[in-house]
């Protein structure tokens, strides 16, 4: 087999590209990738069906492209990097029990997520994503909903818990 000089870049940048991945199931650093498409399911993301070179075994991986990191100013003041799972956890245990399925609630999060890089600021104060998460979560179950609201508005007792049910009416 006769290799030209520009066959040989190109294998070497091919092989490049495949060496960033690990197998997870031989620690292989050769894989290489037989599908790549944009996934339905979680915006912004793509999903790559990866093959390791050594044990042959199939994996796939998701890849997301890294915006502009969010802070998020507490109401004390504290600012904390935007983190997408804390913000699930708390929509989650708002739906719990409730005939809410996850993907419902990770498009939810994805959702708020957009909304919020469309912000002209990174800087997003925490009652901003509090108010979308009820937003959402009225317009969804009026039960979740209250759930949130009792724990994001801190009721100081049953009076202003009904005011709330109230105004949900």
């Amino acid at each position: 087999m006769h290799f030209t000089k520009y066959s040989i870049r190109k294998r070497a940048y091919t092989q490049y590209l495949v060496l960033k991945m690990i197998c997870p199931y031989c620690q292989n650093r050769i894989t290489k990738v037989l599908d790549k498409r944009d996934s339905d399911f979680l915006k912004n993301k793509t999903r790559r069906r990866r093959e390791c070179l050594k044990c042959k075994k199939r994996f796939t991986t998701y890849e997301r492209v890294e915006g502009l990191e969010l802070m998020v100013v507490k109401k004390d003041g504290r600012r904390e990097l935007f983190d997408i799972n804390k913000l699930l956890k708390g929509i989650q245990k708002a739906c719990e029990k409730r005939p809410i399925s996850g993907d419902e609630m990770n498009n939810m999060a994805n959702t708020i997520e957009l909304e919020l890089r469309n912000y002209d600021s990174t800087e997003i104060k925490s009652t901003i994503i509090g108010n979308l998460v009820m937003d959402k979560l009225k317009s969804i179950d009026p039960v979740a909903y209250i759930r949130f609201a009792s724990v994001y508005r801190e009721f100081a007792d049953v009076a202003s818990f009904e005011n709330e049910f109230k105004q949900l009416k």
